[in-house]
C-alpha cells in the first residue's frame, strides 16, 4: 500500500497480495509487479514489452511460445510474493 498526499494507491497494494493466476494479463502483472520481466524473459516468454501483452493472458502466451504455464505460474509468484 502507497500513501500519498493523503490518498492510498490500492491498486498496486491489491495486486502484490494477490497470487498471480494464468487468466491474468501479462501487462496486469507486470505493471503491477515489474520484479516478474525477468522470470517471464527466462521462461522465453519476450511478450512483455509487446503490444499483444496487453490483451493476451498469461496462459495464452505460453501456451503460444510452448512455455509450461504450471512453472511459470509458480516463478512468477515466488518473484511476486504471491501464494
Amino acid at each position: 500500500m502507497v500513501i500519498s498526499r493523503g490518498k492510498i494507491n490500492l491498486r498496486n497494494w491489491r495486486y502484490k497480495q494477490m497470487a498471480i493466476t494464468k487468466e491474468m494479463t501479462i501487462q496486469e502483472v507486470v505493471q503491477s509487479n515489474p520484479e516478474t520481466i525477468r522470470v517471464f524473459m527466462e521462461h522465453g516468454l519476450h511478450c512483455v514489452g509487446c503490444s499483444i501483452a496487453r490483451y493476451e493472458n498469461i496462459e495464452q502466451g505460453a501456451l503460444a511460445h510452448g512455455i509450461d504455464v504450471e512453472k511459470l505460474i509458480e516463478d512468477l509468484n515466488k518473484v511476486a510474493g504471491g501464494q
